[in-house]
């Protein structure tokens, strides 16, 4: 080992804390990009096990253990009902709600049995609303329910400037 390395290894070695620091900010800043607070519920336990290499600097395995149990505890306790608290705000919807009132254009034939339907530059399994209903390939629709991951829709009716949209 180089006197460089040895002393880098060195510092790491007495300064646990700023690489449970930096664990904790690159979790933290990764939960941005999903919003599912899984990754900041495991940034909170990195963060306590660097509170712990602060308080307890050479016992590495109580570091460890320290985290693993807060961040378990985080994703058991806290994060489900964070989760049920923001689902349940008023004016929340899911991106499969938001599909509901959406136009597409039918890729298929849609019947009451299925079909298949281009919305948001996706596709989509769907089947019309009424029993002899059928919607022709190019035609355009409209959601009108989300039925698990099937999307319920109907013939949008009027001008012929409908099929020119790209869906």
């Amino acid at each position: 080992m180089t006197p460089l390395e040895n002393d880098l290894a060195g510092w790491f070695g007495d300064n646990l804390w700023a690489i449970w620091g930096v664990l904790s900010l690159g979790l933290a800043t990764a939960e941005m990009l999903t919003l599912d607070l899984t990754l900041l519920m495991l940034a909170a336990g990195a963060a306590a096990g660097g509170l712990t290499a602060l308080v307890a600097p050479g016992l590495l395995w109580l570091q460890v253990i320290v985290s693993l149990a807060v961040a378990t505890a985080m994703l058991g306790l806290l994060r489900p009902t964070l989760l049920r608290r923001t689902r349940e705000s008023i004016g929340y919807r899911s991106s499969v709600d938001k599909l509901v009132g959406s136009q597409g254009l039918a890729t298929a034939a849609i019947t009451p049995n299925g079909g298949e339907v281009k919305v948001n530059g996706e596709l989509w399994s769907a089947r019309t609303m009424g029993p002899g209903d059928v919607i022709q390939a190019g035609d355009p629709v409209e959601v009108y329910e989300v039925d698990a991951t099937m999307l319920v829709v109907y013939p949008v009716t009027g001008s012929a400037q409908h099929r020119e949209l790209e869906f």
